[in-house]
């Protein structure tokens, strides 16, 4: 995901222009846990009524909450007062003194189906309905967080994403320390729940009576609880209202005001090719040709969209809250498209490509996609993923030092989703590249590609930032997300790629709980840019305007660079099908496997689904804690990894299996069964077994 270029030096980045931040009537640090002024996170504490919002509330924020960086800057983005509830993916967060949780019972990872139970002792209900979230519960287990004086955050994680613009509650009870004793409630908390608030919360009674209330149906006894609080997800407009519009306006430029058809109308963007390069069949077997150029794509930030650049708005109208961008411009965004040798007889398939994290469209040139190129006639375009591209590394490096500026990140990542769509029309437009010389046989003059469909294909990075880009193409609606995932915040505590984000985050912030608590709270903005804000639209419920997508995931077991646990979420979010077996015998720690994922079968394998890839274990030693590889003849270890860590720590023992499905024969021809008209997800492995990614060996 990550190739360790983050050694960049900083640069100075231009001061932001957002919306001003909250006033001195923003809330202050809430008594219910004072171990941070962010805690207990998120909490509609920090939300106030807003008029024209579909929540009726808007985050209430003040800098003077955050943690503060070394310099004494606090990493508060003013950008987060624009959002009208929490992101669908939130940890919940809190901290409860000497809490042991196995001794509490408190439902794990490896037992989901526990938090369903009466007593489960830590809950969380929709509160409307009552209704239970499928919720697992852990401790920070990172050595800074041990090592902190005052103990472990406690994690609360949906293992299924909230629903959009709801409101849930949080119950904490029966919680214990290790020797079995009951833990007290704080006494702010204990005041509210006694019906005699004190002076610090008695203006919260009337809203604490509602949520006891709500518990109270959900048979939850208020003299039970030790801690409870309530929050509310963002709403589907205001996660995608600023994407929506963008891309709206860019095609009605264009002349297709109706993306829902999946017609392609109007005239083709504007491009120039820059390059061609022909390959020799003795240089390259597989590819042809290879062709770069720019193409013109409406401009969405400030500084020409370079990177730092930020979104703009106009000035809302009364009663009204959106979050509408202005244009400013255009740019030229860059592309990179190889094609096939078998293209220069049968026209081929168009894919999109998205590169690896903080990479370059070059990598559309690696080995694994010129095998799935050449193998299944396909046509890569790759345009850099901006915002988090290699031209960002040094605005990257500026907010792991000052995650004040993070709006920059997340603005930028939506303009990059734009261009991405923008090359996706151009590809499939009969006036786009098809009319261009660059993309015809030279001595036919036929078109090498085949127009009637356009498809998605990419892994790590790609397919992070590619259920997003599902979820908005009005010109392809199946993709392959390889060694997926979403939510940064919950997946990159678990790669081992964080390592090197730590050697600048680390510096800057020096607790681990502030960095959690950070990582945590710039999710809210993250979302606009990647799968997690929009996995609910990705194959049901499309957005407006949008026609419904099937997707499969395919997944490395025990990826060490994008956590499986987060493709698991993903999966259960988006309502797929997983493929079973899943596992070999001891290669899942979970109680039941592929947990709440029902099973794929012929009856369903046209829709959606997940593809568990082992590339098998390897054999640990004891003494080394470490994996003995194989020798010439394979007999004295293995070639592969262990399980994933329960823990939200990065798996580090033997070879990391992130890139191992994609070198699979057998896992791009599942891909290609897939990426066409009708296609379906078909079985390639024994099954009987888990599939095998190419090398397992033991």
């Amino acid at each position: 995901m990550l190739k360790n270029r983050f050694v960049v030096a900083a640069l100075t980045i231009i001061a932001l222009t957002l919306i001003p931040a909250a006033t001195a009537s923003a809330a202050g640090c809430d008594p219910l846990d004072t171990r941070s002024c962010l805690l207990p996170f998120p909490s509609n504490f920090n939300t106030v009524a807003q008029k024209g919002s579909d929540t009726g509330l808007r985050l209430n924020f003040s800098a003077s909450q955050f943690p503060k960086n070394v310099n004494g800057k606090p990493g508060f983005p003013p950008e987060l007062n624009r959002n009208d509830g929490f992101s669908p993916g939130s940890a919940l967060l809190t901290y409860v003194p000497g809490i042991d949780l196995a001794a509490t019972g408190a439902t794990s990872i490896t037992d989901i189906a526990r938090y369903s139970k009466a007593n489960a002792p830590i809950v969380v209900i929709d509160a409307k309905t009552g209704k239970r979230q499928p919720i697992w519960v852990e401790l920070d287990t990172n050595a800074d967080a041990i090592s902190e004086a005052k103990g472990q955050l406690l994690m609360i994680h949906p293992a299924k994403n909230f629903t959009e613009g709801h409101t849930y509650i949080v119950a904490l009870r029966g919680l214990k320390t290790s020797a079995g004793k009951a833990i007290l409630a704080g006494a702010a908390f204990a005041s509210l729940r006694n019906g005699k608030p004190s002076a610090a919360v008695k203006g919260r009674r009337a809203s604490y009576e509602k949520i006891f209330k709500a518990l109270a149906k959900a048979k939850i006894s208020r003299s039970s609880l030790y801690l409870a609080w309530d929050f509310t997800i963002a709403s589907e407009r205001n996660l995608s209202e600023r994407a929506l519009s963008m891309r709206n306006r860019s095609f009605a430029a264009l002349g297709d005001s109706n993306l829902a058809d999946g017609k392609v109308a109007g005239q083709a963007p504007t491009f120039a090719v820059e390059t061609i390069e022909e390959y020799a069949l003795g240089d390259n077997p597989r590819i042809a040709r290879q062709i770069t150029g720019r193409v013109t794509v409406p401009c969405f930030l400030t500084k020409g969209c370079a990177t730092g650049g930020m979104m703009s708005y106009p000035k809302s109208k009364k009663g009204k809250f959106d979050s509408i961008p202005s244009q400013h411009g255009t740019m030229q965004a860059r592309f990179i498209c190889r094609i096939p040798r078998a293209a220069l007889t049968t026209p081929a398939r168009p894919s999109l490509y998205g590169h690896g994290l903080l990479g370059s469209a070059d990598e559309i040139d690696a080995g694994n996609v010129d095998d799935m190129a050449s193998e299944h006639n396909m046509m890569f375009c790759a345009t850099p993923e901006i915002g988090m591209a290699d031209e960002d590394i040094p605005n990257a490096i500026a907010l792991l030092g000052d995650m004040s500026k993070f709006s920059s990140m997340a603005d930028r990542l939506q303009q990059g989703l734009l261009n991405e769509l923008i090359l996706g029309r151009l590809m499939i437009s009969p006036s786009g590249f098809a009319a261009n010389s660059a993309f015809k046989n030279e001595f036919t003059q036929q078109p090498v590609i085949n127009t009637a469909a356009l498809y998605y294909d990419s892994n790590s990075q790609g397919a992070i930032l590619g259920g997003a880009l599902t979820a908005l193409s009005p010109d392809f609606t199946r993709a392959v997300l390889g060694v997926a995932g979403m939510n940064y915040s919950l997946l990159l505590p678990r790669s081992v790629d964080f390592d090197t984000y730590e050697l600048i985050f680390k510096p800057a912030y020096k607790g681990r709980l502030e960095r959690m608590l950070l990582i945590s709270a710039i999710q809210n903005l993250w979302d606009r840019g990647e799968t997690n804000g929009y996995a609910q639209h990705i194959t049901t419920k499309p957005l407006p305007g949008t026609p419904k997508h099937n997707v499969l995931l395919h997944v490395a077991l025990g990826d060490h660079q994008v956590a499986q646990v987060s493709a698991e979420v993903e999966a259960r979010t988006i309502g797929l099908v997983g493929r079973r077996p899943a596992y070999d015998a001891n290669r899942s720690f979970d109680k039941t496997p592929l947990w709440n994922i029902p099973s794929l079968s012929s009856g369903n394998s046209g829709g959606s689904g997940l593809v568990i890839w082992d590339s098998g274990p390897c054999r640990i030693s004891s003494v080394l804690a470490t994996c003995i590889e194989a020798d010439a003849f394979g007999t004295a270890g293995g070639l592969g990894n262990p399980v994933a860590p329960t823990a939200d720590v990065a798996p580090r023992l033997g070879r990391d299996p992130h890139s191992r499905p994609r070198s699979t024969p057998a896992a791009r021809q599942q891909k290609s069964d897939f990426l066409k008209p009708g296609g379906k997800i078909t079985e390639v492995c024994p099954t009987s077994s888990a599939c095998h990614s190419v090398g397992w060996a033991y």
